[in-house]
């Protein structure tokens, strides 16, 4: 099995550390960007969906991403195209 490498970076102002090989794959994976109820609006990118605003607080609070894998309420639409890139 290959050795795991961890780097650190700033995300959401704090220094934070992951593994290399995921940072930044949280998009790819995560079932809000692939449902009609994320909808961001607004400068500051706040979602439509209560489960997703509440996730985010969370991790911005804590500092740490949770990208979702099951959601109760998941509708499958059209992927969100983000214009910033990740760990912003």
């Amino acid at each position: 099995m290959a050795e795991k490498t961890f780097v650190k970076y700033t995300h959401h102002g704090a220094e934070v550390s992951v593994r290399e090989d995921l940072k930044g794959t949280h998009r790819d994976v995560c079932l809000c960007y692939d449902c009609t109820k994320f909808k961001l609006s607004g400068p500051d990118g706040v979602s439509k969906c209560p489960i997703a605003s509440r996730i985010f607080d969370t991790c911005v609070a804590c500092q740490v991403v949770t990208p979702v894998f099951e959601c109760p309420e998941f509708v499958q639409g059209e992927r969100y195209h983000f214009t910033t890139p990740t760990g912003q």
